[in-house]
């Protein structure tokens, strides 16, 4: 770790927990017809041993991913966010909001809208002085920033004195319960434990004044700020307790102990040798296995897994952006879901669990043909078919 430097607080003295050696940027999709081998990268998380952030220790890949269809999931979740929001008074019909981009897709935006909100679009655009909102919402997009506190800082500089910054992020409890290591990769620079984000936040003069937990992803949080000394600080007080019993909860779980995030690495060997010896199986059998769902997650568990065409015949994926071209490193073509159902796979490896009551009602002619779903990760699990 030569030279390496905390995205957070620039300490020079991390550990690191997970590392699944060289791998393919999880966001380069080539063309099946490319012969040229995929350029793999050193994939490794590291805890500070400073400010305890986990986070990617290096990432010399610059590909962009193609823009995700939104799943139903995520709209799901962003619906209940606004509203809790909304009914806990830190999202005020009149007020004004904006919100930072995010590569998982989606928007809040007409949601805050649709409650009273003044939004305004084109945050990032650059034009002129940025001006001040009473309401900042970053959803899934601070990982995304390599610079943590310097991203952290821009969403501040956009903040009204009263304001509230809401911040919905995938957590390291979540990702340590599940052992869903293959979160990790190339463009995911931090990996948020709700006690290490509440103290980035506080380096910079904000406080918590609510919390709200959702199923989306296994485990997603969204925690709302305002700053040291403000009215709405003073106005919040219940809310932030219940960030502070949040915080209390990670923390018993080992969520800021490098030797318990360290114990990703034993889940690692355990899922991809489950999804081999499923493939194995289904292979023994005669079974004909495709998969859903051309996300990043898949890729490393695809190659830890040393899975390719042979075990796969194809990948559906709701983005036109992908279809016609390969997983990374796996090299298993991308589909469109009708395409998919047309291969009449009699099993169909689910890579984003979220996906599965979506993927269900819209392809139900993967069913009526015999074929049933399974859920990839953490191990496969065959999903029971619906009756007629």
């Amino acid at each position: 770790m030569r030279g390496w430097r905390c995205r957070w607080c620039r300490g020079d003295v991390g550990t690191v927990v997970l590392d699944l050696g060289e791998q393919p940027a999880a966001d380069h999709f080539p063309t099946p017809d490319d012969a040229r081998p995929d350029a793999a990268y050193p994939l490794r998380m590291v805890v500070c041993g400073s400010c305890g952030l986990a986070q990617l220790e290096d990432d010399p890949t610059d590909a962009e991913e193609p823009r995700g269809v939104e799943p139903a999931a995520l709209v799901r979740q962003a619906a209940e966010a606004v509203s809790d929001l909304v009914r806990a008074g830190l999202a005020r019909p009149g007020t004004t909001a904006a919100e930072f981009p995010s590569p998982h897709g989606g928007s809040w935006l007409g949601l805050l809208a649709d409650a009273g909100l003044v939004v305004e679009r084109g945050l990032e655009s650059g034009a002129g002085a940025p001006r001040q909102v009473d309401l900042v919402v970053d959803s899934l997009g601070l990982m995304h920033d390599a610079d943590q506190r310097a991203a952290l800082e821009r969403r501040l500089s956009r903040l009204a004195p009263d304001g509230v910054l809401a911040l919905h992020v995938h957590t390291l409890a979540t990702i340590l319960r599940d052992g869903t290591w293959n979160a990790l990769r190339h463009g995911h620079y931090a990996y948020y434990a709700v006690p290490v984000l509440v103290d980035m936040a506080e380096e910079l003069g904000l406080r918590p004044v609510g919390a709200w937990e959702y199923g989306l992803y296994g485990g997603t949080v969204v925690v709302a700020f305002a700053r040291s000394g403000s009215r709405t600080l003073a106005e919040h007080a219940a809310g932030a307790e219940l960030v502070r019993r949040l915080v209390r909860s990670e923390r018993g779980v080992g969520v800021t102990d490098p030797e318990h995030v360290a114990e990703l690495g034993d889940a690692v060997e355990e899922s991809a040798t489950a999804l081999r010896a499923y493939l194995d199986r289904a292979r023994a059998d005669g079974l004909r296995v495709a998969g859903y769902g051309a996300a990043s997650r898949a890729v490393a568990l695809l190659g830890v897994a040393g899975v390719g065409p042979d075990d796969l015949v194809a990948v559906g994926d709701a983005s036109e952006a992908k279809h016609g071209r390969a997983l990374p490193g796996s090299r298993v073509p991308i589909v469109g879901p009708e395409e998919l159902v047309a291969l009449r796979p009699d099993r169909v490896l689910l890579f984003v669990p979220d996906l599965l009551d979506e993927v269900r009602a819209a392809l139900p002619d993967v069913e009526a043909a015999g074929g049933r779903w399974v859920v990839a990760e953490p191990r496969p699990r065959e999903v029971t078919p619906v009756t007629p």
